[in-house]
């Protein structure tokens, strides 16, 4: 499939893990795509993984979401090099892993807001009014959310709090930019296979499959193939939802060996 052939996309996040997976997907189908990692080294890590693994044309540019002045910047060159934007995905997130709710320090708690909130806020935002509102082709908005939204994890209070406010946020900007023709979704993931599991024993990935009616976590391909959907004309009389990809997790009440 081509469906995104002449489109122009956004990735932020796009520097690791499955934002790897997003770039690809687009790039697949045909966008020019730029993308972001929080940090010089980081960007250009995840650069040099995707030139390796024969995804040419992406542009790689470092930009900190949660600082206005690095969004601004990004949205500069995009608009220097590319001249428009029609896709914007917002994937770049603080995982905020670590950090009870106990022993949190409040500035911490604004540290994963600053980016998972307001960096996505800041950027959809700089997207809208730079580019969708100016253009034929009004745009397209996907966010990523998590299904701790809706179902906590422990010790994660502002990562779940965050991906909260995102669920909310999808939604008001959704109706507040549908009568301009712009679509705002979300996707939301479950586990998904990411560098951080390379770590865990095998029989901690085994108890976290149990989890899982499918039996098994997403990969980013998982994810990205969602995202693509949303993105596409595929879900063009979609707006303001959140797409849960959890291998069924949310579903049920308890996992089988303690639903007894």
């Amino acid at each position: 499939m081509n469906r995104f052939q002449g489109k122009v996309v956004l990735v932020t996040g796009g520097n690791r893990n499955t934002g790897l997976a997003l770039v690809e997907k687009f790039v697949e189908e045909g966008a020019r795509v730029f993308m972001c990692g929080s940090t010089p080294e980081s960007t250009a890590k995840g650069a040099a993984y995707l030139k390796a693994h024969g995804c040419k044309g992406v542009r790689s540019i470092p930009c900190d979401v949660s600082d206005l002045a690095q969004v601004k910047n990004l949205f500069d060159v995009i608009e220097k090099e590319a001249g428009k934007l029609d896709i914007l995905v917002n994937n770049a997130a603080h995982q905020g892993i670590g950090k009870p709710f106990v022993e949190m320090d409040p500035a911490y708690m604004m540290e994963v807001l600053g980016v998972n909130v307001r960096g996505g806020f800041q950027v959809t935002q700089q997207a809208v009014n730079r580019f969708f509102l100016k253009q034929e082709s009004r745009g397209v908005v996907v966010f990523l959310s998590s299904n701790t939204a809706q179902r906590a994890i422990r010790n994660r209070t502002a990562y779940c709090a965050s991906k909260g406010a995102i669920n909310s946020m999808v939604r008001a900007i959704a109706l507040d930019l549908g009568p301009r023709g712009i679509r705002v979704n979300a996707c939301a993931p479950g586990y998904i296979y990411t560098e951080r599991w390379n770590t865990l024993p095998e029989e901690k990935k085994r108890r976290r499959r149990l989890n899982c009616p499918l039996r098994h976590e997403a990969t980013g391909r998982d994810i990205a193939n969602v995202v693509a959907f949303l993105a596409s004309d595929d879900s063009g009389n979609m707006t303001g939802e959140i797409v849960t990809c959890d291998a069924g997790c949310s579903c049920q009440h308890m996992p089988e060996d303690v639903d007894c």
